[in-house]
C-alpha cells in the first residue's frame, strides 16, 4: 500500500531572495532521504509561500521492503582445519551472530569462498523514519547564519510557528525544531487569519487558497503575477518589463497576489530612466513600463499581499512612497550635472583602487596610456581611446552613483554626453563594464572595446603583481571574471592581440617597486589567463584534449588559438583522426627518446621500403597543400587535408622498421617522421588526442 505524505513547516516571514532556493532545497533534501531510506514514492512536489515552506510527495510506501542482509565472515579456507573442524575463527562468527557454525551459509565473494550469517532485515514502517528524514533535510538548507528566538534551542532562518506531517490522513507522530507535528495550517496573514484543519496532502493546495486566500504553489504565483502585470500594462498602452530575478523576489513577498497600476509626474521622464527604474525596481519592487518603442512611461506596476476593497488607496499610498525618491534621483541628476567628468577626476584621487596599488587617479593615468597604445596597435582612435580612459571612473564621485550604485558607468554615459564629450568616449563610460557576466552582451564600439581590455588587463597585472592571485573560491577582485572578458572581448571582437604583450605593457604602467611580482607577473597572469579558455570550451561541449593540444604549442594570441582549437575540434570529427592521432603520439614517445634532436633532413636516396617511399612523396604533397592555408591561418582546411595521409601512415608502421641497425638508415627514417610530425605541430599537439591506454 502507498499513501501522499505532506510536511509543511510555517514560519515567519522568510528572506524573498532565497525562498525559491530554500523550497527547492527542502523537497530535494526529502527526495533525497527517501532515496536513502530505500523508500518508493511518486512525485515529489514543492511549495512556498513567505510564511511557509513545504513539500508533498505522492504514492509514499508505507514501509521498507524486507530484504537479506549478508554479513561476511572468515574464509572457509581459515574457518576449518584440514579435517574439516570448524576453527576459532568460525565458531566466534558464529557466536557472534547467534547460530551454530552449521547454520551459516558459504558464499562467494571477490576475495575467495567466505561463510556469511544471513538473515532477514523487516522493513521499518515509514511513519517511524519521517521525521528524522525531515529534520536533515531542514538541517541541510543552504542557511548562511541559523537564529535562534525566545528561549528555544531549535535554530532556523526564521522562528518557526507550526508543523504540518501527515501521510494519508493519519498526523506522523513526529517532532521537528520542537514542533509536535499537528494537521493544522494557517491561512492568510489579513484575509484569513485562523487556523484551518488538513485533512490529507490531498487536500492542501486546495484548502489553503480556499478559504485560506493563498497561492502555495510557487510556480502558479508566479505565472499569476506575470500574467496580472502584463494585463495592467496592457490597461495603459504599454508593456511591462518583467525581470525574471525581481519576478521571484516579488512572488516570495506575498500569498495572495493583486497588481495595481500607478503612476508619476511626467518631469521625471527627464532623468536617465535606468535610474527611474533601479529606484522603482531596487527599493520598492515595483515593474516598470515602456512604450512600443521601449521608451519608460509614468507608471509602474505595484503586487499588493491583499485584495482591498478601496485599491485607489494603496495605489495612492504607493504613489506617495515613490514620488520623493523620484524626486531625489532628479536632483541627483540636476546637481551632478554643474561638475564636469574632467573636474570630477581630483576627487579620484581620495579614492584607494588597492592600498598598494595606488588610487582610481593612477589608475585612470595607467588606462590612459595601455589605451591608446592598443588603439594604435588595432588601428582605433588612439586620442579618443586616451580622452576615455581618463574619464572612465568620474562618475564614481557623483551623488547619482552614491545613491544608486548600480548605474555605475551609466551616469558617466549621461554626464559625458553633457559634458560634450564625443559619443564614443560617452559610450565608453558604461561599455567599459561589459561584459558583466557569461553571455553578456559585449561593448558596441570600439573604444568601449579597447577601455574594456586596458581596465581589467590593468587590474589582473596588479592582483597578481602584489601576490594575491585567485585561490579555491575566493577571489575578491573578480579576476576569473575579468580573465574570461578579456578572452571573450579579443576572440568574439575579432582583435588580433598578443596576451603576453597586453600584460606587459600593463606590468611596465605600475611603478617596478609596487609589484613585488614584477619579474614574474607577465608569465603566471599569462598562464592563468589561457587556462581560463579550458571552462569555455568545454560549456561549448569541446573536449579537453582538444584544447590542451593547442595550449601545448604555448601559444598567447587568443584569438590564435581559438582558431586552431576550432580547426582541431572539426579534425577530431573526422574518421581518420583517432588513427592520425595515435599516429603521432607514437612518433612523438619514438622521437622523445632520442638523446638530443631529431634529424631533419631526409636523402631520398636511403629510402629503401615502398612504403616509406609512398610516406615521403605524401608528406611533400601534404607539405605543398598545407603551407599556403597555415599562412593564411585556414588551420581547420589544413588539417582537414592532412586527413589523407592516414592509409599511408598505417602502411608506413605496419611494413618499416623506424629503428634499423644501419645509423643512417635509422636517421632518415627519424627525419621522415619529424616531417610528418611537423606537418601537425604547426596547428597543434594533435598527439594529445589520442586516447591514453
Amino acid at each position: 500500500m502507498a499513501q501522499d505524505f505532506l510536511v509543511e513547516l510555517g514560519t515567519e516571514e522568510l528572506p524573498p531572495k532565497a525562498l525559491h532556493k530554500l523550497m527547492q532545497a527542502f523537497a530535494d533534501g526529502i527526495e533525497q532521504g527517501l532515496k536513502d531510506a530505500e523508500l518508493e514514492y511518486g512525485e515529489v512536489k514543492a511549495f512556498a509561500s513567505p510564511r511557509r515552506l513545504a513539500v508533498a510527495v505522492s504514492d509514499l510506501a508505507e514501509k521498507q521492503q524486507d530484504k537479506q542482509v549478508e554479513k561476511h565472515g572468515p574464509a572457509v579456507a581459515a574457518a576449518f582445519d584440514k579435517d574439516g573442524k570448524a576453527t576459532k575463527a568460525a565458531e566466534g562468527f558464529a557466536r557472534g551472530n547467534g547460530v551454530s557454525v552449521d547454520e551459516l551459509a558459504r558464499v562467494q565473494t571477490d576475495k575467495g569462498e567466505r561463510l556469511a550469517f544471513i538473515s532477514e532485515q523487516k522493513g521499518e514502517a515509514t511513519e517511524n523514519l519521517l521525521g528524522d528524514i525531515v529534520s536533515r533535510s531542514l538541517a541541510q538548507l543552504p542557511i548562511p547564519k541559523r537564529m535562534r528566538w525566545g528561549a528555544r534551542k531549535e535554530e532556523f532562518v526564521r522562528p518557526v510557528h507550526w508543523l504540518v506531517m501527515l501521510f494519508g490522513n493519519n498526523v506522523v507522530d513526529a517532532e521537528v525544531l520542537g514542533l509536535k507535528a499537528g494537521n493544522t495550517t494557517r491561512g492568510h496573514r489579513f484575509h484569513c487569519n485562523r487556523e484551518l484543519a488538513v485533512a490529507s496532502a490531498n487536500d492542501y493546495v486546495q484548502q489553503l487558497r480556499d478559504p485560506g486566500y493563498v497561492v502555495v504553489d510557487f510556480a502558479e504565483r508566479r505565472e499569476m503575477i506575470r500574467e496580472q502585470v502584463q494585463a495592467e500594462a496592457n490597461n495603459v498602452n504599454g508593456e511591462a518589463v518583467i525581470d525574471d530575478e525581481l519576478l521571484d523576489e516579488v512572488t516570495a513577498l506575498v500569498e495572495w497576489p493583486v497588481a495595481l497600476t500607478g503612476r508619476f509626474e511626467k518631469r521625471f521622464l527627464d532623468v536617465p530612466a535606468e535610474a527611474l527604474i533601479s529606484s522603482m525596481k531596487e527599493h520598492q519592487k515595483y515593474f516598470h513600463v515602456v512604450d512600443e518603442d521601449g521608451n519608460l512611461m509614468p507608471f509602474f506596476i505595484t503586487v499588493s499581499n491583499i485584495e482591498s476593497t478601496d485599491a485607489k488607496q494603496v495605489i495612492q499610498g504607493n504613489e506617495r512612497v515613490i514620488r520623493p525618491r523620484l524626486a531625489d534621483a532628479a536632483f541627483f541628476f540636476e546637481t551632478d550635472k554643474k561638475i564636469s567628468l574632467e573636474a570630477r577626476r581630483e576627487k579620484l584621487k581620495t579614492i584607494v583602487f588597492q592600498q598598494k596599488l595606488g588610487t582610481v587617479y593612477d589608475k585612470t593615468e595607467r588606462l590612459a596610456k595601455l589605451s591608446a597604445v592598443i588603439a594604435e596597435k588595432i588601428g582605433g582612435d588612439a586620442a579618443l581611446a586616451q580622452r576615455a580612459a581618463q574619464l572612465c571612473k568620474s562618475d564614481l564621485v557623483t551623488e547619482m552613483v552614491f545613491e544608486f550604485a548600480d548605474l555605475q558607468g551609466i551616469a558617466g554615459y549621461y554626464y559625458a554626453e553633457n559634458d560634450g564629450e564625443p559619443l564614443d568616449v560617452a559610450k565608453a563610460m558604461y561599455e567599459q563594464y561589459m561584459p558583466k557576466f557569461a553571455g553578456d552582451d559585449l561593448p558596441a564600439t570600439e573604444t568601449g572595446s579597447i577601455i574594456a581590455l586596458a581596465d581589467r588587463i590593468d587590474t589582473l597585472v596588479g592582483i597578481f603583481g602584489i601576490g594575491q592571485p585567485p585561490s579555491g573560491s575566493r577571489d575578491p577582485f573578480a579576476l576569473r571574471r575579468a580573465s574570461l572578458g578579456v578572452l571573450r572581448l579579443l576572440v568574439e571582437k575579432n582583435i588580433d592581440l598578443d596576451l603576453r604583450e597586453l600584460l606587459t605593457l600593463a606590468r611596465d604602467g605600475y611603478p617596478r617597486t609596487a609589484l613585488a611580482e614584477h619579474d614574474n607577473v607577465v608569465e603566471q597572469t599569462l598562464a592563468y589567463m589561457i587556462e581560463r579558455f579550458r571552462a569555455r570550451y568545454e560549456d561549448a561541449g569541446i573536449k579537453a584534449e582538444v584544447f590542451l593540444a593547442v595550449s601545448a604549442r604555448k601559444l598567447s594570441r587568443p584569438l590564435d588559438i581559438d582558431n586552431r582549437v576550432q580547426a582541431v575540434h572539426s579534425f577530431s570529427q573526422l574518421a581518420e583522426a583517432e588513427a592520425l592521432a595515435a599516429a603521432n603520439k607514437r612518433v612523438s614517445n619514438i622521437l622523445a627518446k632520442l638523446d638530443g634532436p631529431a634529424p631533419t633532413e631526409v636523402d631520398e636516396a636511403l629510402l629503401q621500403e615502398d612504403a616509406e617511399k609512398a610516406l615521403y612523396a605524401a608528406i611533400q604533397e601534404a607539405t605543398a597543400g598545407v603551407e599556403p592555408l597555415y599562412k593564411e591561418a585556414l588551420f581547420a582546411e589544413g588539417l582537414a587535408g592532412l586527413a589523407s595521409l592516414r592509409e599511408t601512415v598505417d602502411n608506413f608502421f605496419d611494413g618499416v622498421m623506424v629503428m634499423a641497425d644501419d645509423e643512417q638508415l635509422r636517421n632518415n627514417r627519424l627525419a621522415l617522421l619529424a616531417k610528418l610530425r611537423a606537418l601537425f605541430l604547426e596547428v597543434a599537439d594533435i598527439s594529445l588526442l589520442a586516447p591514453a591506454k
